[in-house]
């Protein structure tokens, strides 16, 4: 006969293992490593206490949250308080036992309790605490007691949005944000300029906000289906330097990371448009009204460019005080070079055989002045071409094979290959329930089975890649409710990607868990695609 001891240290174990892989039922996304599911229950109220260290801004952001979406207030204090029921928030940085991000969250009927290694990983847990919370207002919340131990499995999580192609406002930029951290994504790859729009405030060239963030119209729809049909409406917009202070305050807040990205060599008509003397041709030149490249780029010959790109290279990193800073690189031409004296002058002078060296020549004298100021760069895949400068980071968006070479060099990268990370693709086969996109077909299934490890890549190698992203381009996206449906729900698929171990994911739980999910994004107004409802 089995003793009981053993019979029920067996049944715990079990279930523990049943829960951990993907059997919970708790609206947590991403999954965490491990969810244990308790029978006792917690009620918030008023008189619950947050014990936290004085400077706690986690503690000071959950307080905020409830206040604003259920009138509860709660106080804090450093010391506990005898008789009252508490959330205590520790960090324990000497905690080996906790990854860098990682925490853990036990809730009894007594007390909700968060211990984390860093601050970062304390909020990750708030983050964890919401989603359990009920969707209703009330002054009383019920939450069900679990003890959870969690930590993301890459460090690079990351969303991206093109506000060059259409303008966002800070209110939905920060709308944004929250979504993310909700999702404890840590990465927001700002996109600025292009040859569309230039959309940040340089205080040395103003002529970039008064006429580089303007166009004068906007093609309708596919050019190939409209045949170059335009609204006749001028369009722009841009972030003055105090907005984008306001928005880096908000993301910091939030645990997030905030790259910009400034175009160059290529993307760049939009700036020509109101400096033409740092093209090749000396223009003129107006910022573009239609999608595509354009053969109009920097002229890599004439040393005032990099005068010129420094200078607000040197604004953009007062500004952002990030370690990163993306330089683009992508989809260059070389006609104009191929063309232009200064450029052959230069090649010649350098030494250099092809236009794919004079782009790598480009680019690394800008990752050198940056990387005299501290910052690291990353550019597009294409940054390869020509040789890699050195420390340069890779964004691999061809595929995965530019983020292979790069890590086969010794270079960090993030992955972020269309197929599925492009969040501008169809969610569905059937295009005539979807709004317009820019093509292709992304299902959020694909989304949610993407490992960015490639499969052949080295092990040794493993370590330079450092995560994922995705990317919403917004050319056919003209307004926010729009971007929130073509990113959601692939966002909550990419972050259980990025977050949980593979061992735990299982789609048809997560769609069981997003659909829970989805009342948090409804009382939150989030216009998100909602035919995986229909799955569960």
């Amino acid at each position: 006969m089995e003793k009981p001891q053993l019979t029920l240290l067996c049944f715990l174990l079990f279930l523990k293992t049943v829960l951990a892989s993907g059997g919970t039922k708790l609206p947590i996304v991403p999954e965490p490593s491990s969810v244990v599911a308790l029978k006792s229950n917690f009620f918030l109220s008023d008189s619950v206490a947050i014990i936290a260290p004085a400077d706690s801004g986690e503690a000071a952001y959950l307080r905020a949250y409830l206040e604003k979406n259920y009138g509860i207030k709660l106080h804090t204090t450093t010391k506990p308080i005898s008789g009252h029921k508490s959330i205590i928030i520790s960090i324990e940085p000497k905690d080996t036992a906790l990854k860098e991000e990682g925490y853990l969250l036990n809730i009894s009927s007594d007390e909700i309790r968060i211990t984390a290694a860093t601050s970062a990983g304390s909020f990750y847990a708030i983050q964890t605490l919401i989603q359990l919370l009920p969707v209703e207002r009330q002054p009383r919340l019920k939450i069900h007691a679990v003890a959870i131990t969690d930590g993301p499995q890459y460090k690079w999580r990351g969303m991206h949005l093109d506000c060059s192609r259409h303008f966002f406002s800070k209110d939905e930029i920060e709308k944004y944000l929250d979504l993310m951290a909700l999702y404890k994504f840590n990465i927001f790859h700002w996109h600025l300029t292009d040859d569309q729009g230039w959309r940040i405030e340089i205080k040395k060239y103003p002529l970039l906000t008064k006429i580089s963030s303007t166009r004068k119209e906007t093609v309708i729809g596919h050019p190939k289906d409209t045949g170059n049909k335009f609204d006749g409406k001028p369009y722009g917009g841009y972030y003055s330097q105090d907005d984008i202070k306001e928005i880096v305050a908000y993301a910091s807040q939030r645990h997030i990371t905030i790259v910009p990205e400034i175009e160059m060599p290529g993307h760049s008509v939009a700036a020509l448009a109101a400096y033409p003397q740092y093209s090749c041709t000396g223009g003129p030149f107006e910022p573009l009204t239609v999608w595509g490249v354009s053969n109009e780029v920097f002229c890599a010959g004439n040393d005032s460019t990099f005068s010129f790109l420094e200078n607000i290279l040197n604004e953009v990193c007062a500004l952002f005080p990030g370690k990163y800073i993306h330089i683009g690189g992508d989809e260059c031409p070389k006609d104009r070079w191929k063309a232009c004296m200064k450029c052959q002058a230069r090649m010649k002078n350098e030494h250099l055989k092809t236009e794919e060296e004079l782009q790598s020549y480009f680019t690394k004298r800008i990752v050198k002045y940056l990387s005299d100021k501290g910052k690291t760069v990353i550019g597009w895949d294409e940054i390869l071409e020509g040789g890699l400068a050195p420390g340069a980071m890779v964004m691999s968006w061809r595929g995965t094979q530019g983020g292979i070479d790069a890590a086969n060099q010794d270079h960090y990268v993030v992955m972020s290959p269309g197929k599925p990370c492009y969040f501008d693709h169809y969610q569905s086969k059937n295009r005539e329930k979807e709004p317009l996109a820019i093509g292709g077909y992304n299902p959020l299934s694909a989304v949610y089975g993407y490992n960015p490890m490639p499969k052949k890549l080295n092990p040794y190698r493993r370590e330079y890649i450092l995560g994922a992203q995705g990317n919403v381009w917004t050319e056919y996206i003209p307004d926010f409710s729009h971007v929130e449906y073509m990113a959601l729900p692939r966002m909550c698929a990419l972050a259980e990607a990025l977050w949980t171990d593979p061992e735990n994911k299982n789609y048809n739980n997560f769609i069981s868990r997003l659909s829970l999910q989805s009342k948090l994004l409804d009382t939150q107004n989030v216009n998100y695609d909602k035919e995986f409802l229909k799955k569960k």
